[in-house]
């Protein structure tokens, strides 16, 4: 079943604004966490996506990204480093069109 965009890409802003909002050393770490996590996400994903690929990827299970997370900080907030890594590489789809989904007209 396929996963909504628009509830991919609010949750993904959301773990985005939730990471800027801690303060540091805490921040910096979950900032190396989410860094970690984009790193991987273009390493399994490669070239050319849409949004509507990266949104099926996450919501076929983001346990990998969770362990890479919680190996670089080994705090419990890590889903907003996950999460804020999917809102950064959502602006590399192919139909990305600032912070929503570009659609082509007819």
């Amino acid at each position: 079943m396929p996963y909504d965009v628009e509830n991919a890409l609010f949750q993904w802003e959301e773990g985005e604004r939730r990471l800027r909002s801690y303060d540091d050393p805490v921040r910096g770490q979950l900032e190396h966490a989410a860094r970690a996590v984009l790193e991987e996400l273009r390493r399994r994903l490669g070239g050319a996506f849409t949004l509507s690929e990266l949104a099926d990827f996450y919501g076929a299970g983001t346990d990998w990204a969770d362990d890479i997370a919680e190996r670089r900080f080994a705090g419990t907030d890590t889903s907003h480093a996950v999460d804020a890594a999917f809102a950064r590489y959502a602006r590399f789809a192919s139909d990305f069109a600032g912070g929503r989904r570009h659609e082509r007209a007819r």
